[in-house]
């Protein structure tokens, strides 16, 4: 088995028993819980891997791994890190991004060409590039290129006062300032002699990557009908990515964004909803799986009132050209970024790369939104270093979708056109026989082979030396309510193994091991991880509880990011409910643990601040520094609020100078100059 990870150094071997080595003092221990943590489903729990024995109220034994000590929960308005550690605080909304770039305006007054040389807006994903790094090998602890999604702005304090999307005075440039803010940040960091991150201002790698940059479509779907536009009749080329949720990176040293809510830019423009008839019944029924049965954009946006490619009633295709993952080379500005049609189209989340023994690369992928699916991608060709193959190995291969049985075994089912549906049909022959088509479509080839809705798949973390792939599932109130999951659709599921609550707002983390550790394969065994709930409002029996890993001390809700550093150690990052009250009492703001996934111990290691969500992680090849970023400072407040009171929630990060919160980064070091998290 191989796997990489570019902040893995390996002067820093693990203290974690092998995966091996828990299986064979596991052996014989399969249980099943029935009841309880199913509401009267039967929950597979089984003794596979060893929180099974949480989940059952044997914890086992505490190891070293984590060597900090909890913080507590907090409401405060600030960042909060354990005993020992200090922070500070890059990169922060409207900061300089490249050489020239205007000062940040306190009232938000910038305009769209400012804000494409400023840093953007609502920091997610991120990854840290170290200069010198080749192929996997890891490069310099004290520069690099830190590279980071912006997922979508909050107009309450985005726009100054007055200016709201869509209303008197919305303009093509507060338009383009949205646009410009999404997307992909590229900044060049260098740690100074007084120990502190700072940005190379004249760095040519300073770039974004937003919504209006040209961007090539590859693999399978570049070029297919459903992609061409009047503005690019061959369907080869598209303006822009947002949505920028979370993200990967590939040992050729490119950075992975994944596009998410792409479907709330799409509207009708100035046209009423009831006056904009879809062009035909099948594009009706494909916007309807993926957008819902709303035809109107996201008032908050409102991009289609005055730039035409967002009406789909003017451009009705270039609502498929969005919903991929973006491949960018952080070190070659020159280079076109490409969306990889291979990996198949629908809310990613994030993309975590595995590679097989033989170099095949393996990519999990989770679909953000309510009982939606898990999906891997396998590369046709083979990753070898160096070779020059490595930059189109994305571009083709097979893409699979999961079905969990409830025995704790899954299958991974491809979606190619000769694959069997449930309906007896070939898949083909949903689809035109055009893979192209099937890739478009991705999520209606996933409900015609009978794939597993889970509540909500987000980030998946691979761990760096047994493999193991771990799934953050946040939330979904609406498991086992009866709703339809999309018009004319079937209704959310009940209950069932994998996903063993109905209404679950805590959300859990499920995991799963490749049979026979092979990930090319097409069987896997998985288990539960951790069931988030709240032990001071729910007692033991009750599944809101949670499992036996969450305590009063670390209770939280809604797992979001994920990641693992090099020592094999958990991180998990939350986008939850933060009123402190009712379900989330005790709770606080949003918040980053670390898991021991041996013992199943979790710590708590950082609070953010009022109305946040922490999200986005990566190291310094040493592992002395972790970088996380802050999304939302201030979230709460409705927009004529918090527009004439913008600190009425938070002044995070900028204190009693603050004009408004402002999305940004956080840089975490431990003061003795020790690895983070030991």
């Amino acid at each position: 088995m191989k796997t990489f990870d570019l902040d893995d150094i390996p002067a820093n071997p693990s203290t974690a028993e092998s995966l091996d080595q828990v299986l064979a003092r596991l052996d014989g221990r399969r249980r099943f819980l029935k009841g309880g943590l199913g509401l009267g489903a039967v929950g597979f729990l089984g003794g596979l891997l060893p929180v099974a024995r949480a989940l059952a109220g044997d914890t086992g034994q505490t190891t070293a791994l984590l060597g900090f000590k909890a913080v507590p929960m907090s409401t405060a308005d600030t960042v909060t890190v354990p005993e020992g550690y200090a922070h500070a605080v890059l990169n922060r909304w409207g900061d300089p991004l490249t050489a020239g770039a205007p000062a940040f305006k306190g009232d938000a007054s910038d305009g769209g060409e400012a804000q494409a040389a400023q840093v953007g807006y609502n920091h997610d994903g991120l990854h840290f590039f170290p200069l010198d790094g080749q192929d996997g090998v890891p490069g310099s602890s004290t520069e690099g290129l830190l590279v980071t999604n912006h997922e979508y702005v909050t107009p309450h304090y985005f726009f100054p006062k007055g200016v709201q999307p869509g209303a008197e005075g919305w303009s093509l440039d507060w338009v383009r300032k949205a646009q410009h803010a999404q997307g992909v940040s590229i900044a060049h960091i260098r740690l100074d002699a007084q120990g502190q991150w700072q940005r190379v201002a004249d760095s040519p790698y300073n770039r974004s990557v937003h919504a209006n940059t040209p961007i090539r479509l590859t693999g399978p779907a570049a070029g297919h009908a459903l992609l061409r536009t009047q503005a690019d009749p061959e369907g080869v080329r598209v303006l822009g990515t947002f949505g920028n949720c979370g993200n990967g990176w590939t040992p050729w040293n490119t950075y992975l964004t994944c596009e998410e809510n792409f479907t709330d830019y799409f509207g009708t423009g100035t046209r009423p909803a009831e006056q904009a008839d879809y062009p035909d019944e099948a594009y009706r029924r494909h916007m309807q799986r993926y957008k819902g049965g709303g035809k109107t954009a996201d008032p908050e946006y409102a991009w289609d009132a005055l730039d035409a490619r967002f009406d789909w009633t003017q451009e009705p295709n270039e609502y498929n050209r969005h919903g991929w993952i973006v491949e960018i080379d952080p070190f070659d500005p020159s280079a076109a970024p490409r969306k990889l049609t291979a990996l198949g189209r629908f809310k990613h989340e994030n993309a975590a790369l595995r590679l097989a023994d033989d170099g095949h690369v393996v990519v999990y992928m989770g679909d953000d939104q309510r009982s939606e699916y898990i999906y891997k991608f396998v590369s046709e060709g083979a990753y070898r270093p160096g070779a020059d193959s490595n930059r189109t190995l994305l571009e083709r291969g097979t893409l699979h979708v999961a079905r969990f049985g409830d025995d704790g075994k899954g299958t991974w089912i491809p979606l190619t056109l000769d694959t069997p549906a449930t309906d007896g049909r070939r898949l083909g022959e949903h689809f035109n026989e055009s893979m192209g088509e099937l890739l478009i479509k991705t999520r209606q080839a996933a409900d015609a082979v009978g794939a597993t809705p889970m509540d909500r798949p987000e980030w998946i973390a691979v761990h760096p030396r047994t493999g193991e792939a771990y799934a953050t599932l946040t939330n979904n109130s609406d498991r086992g309510s009866g709703k339809a999951r999309w018009p004319d659709g079937p209704q959310h599921p009940d209950a069932d193994a994998a996903n063993p609550r109905d209404k679950n707002i805590y959300g859990h983390i499920v995991r799963w091991r490749e049979a026979g550790q092979d990930p090319r394969g097409t069987a896997f065994e998985w288990d539960i991880f951790a069931l988030a709930g709240n032990p001071t409002r729910y007692t033991d029996g009750d599944p809101r509880r949670g499992s036996a890993n969450i305590s009063a001390e670390n209770t939280f809700n809604s797992p979001d990011g994920l990641g693992f550093d090099a020592q094999g150690r958990l991180w998990i990052l939350t986008d939850g409910n933060y009123k402190n009250g009712g379900d989330y009492e005790g709770q606080g703001n949003n918040q980053m643990l670390v898991a021991d996934p041996v013992s199943g111990e979790l710590r708590r290691f950082l609070t953010g601040p009022k109305g946040c969500e922490v999200t986005g992680i990566t190291w310094t090849p040493d592992q002395r520094f972790v970088f996380v970023n802050i999304q939302h400072p201030g979230e709460g407040p409705d927009l004529d609020k918090a527009q004439a009171e913008p600190l009425s929630v938070s002044n995070w990060p900028d204190g009693p100078r603050a004009t408004r919160p402002r999305p940004a980064t956080v840089v975490i070091w431990k003061k003795d100059g020790g690895t983070v998290g030991s």
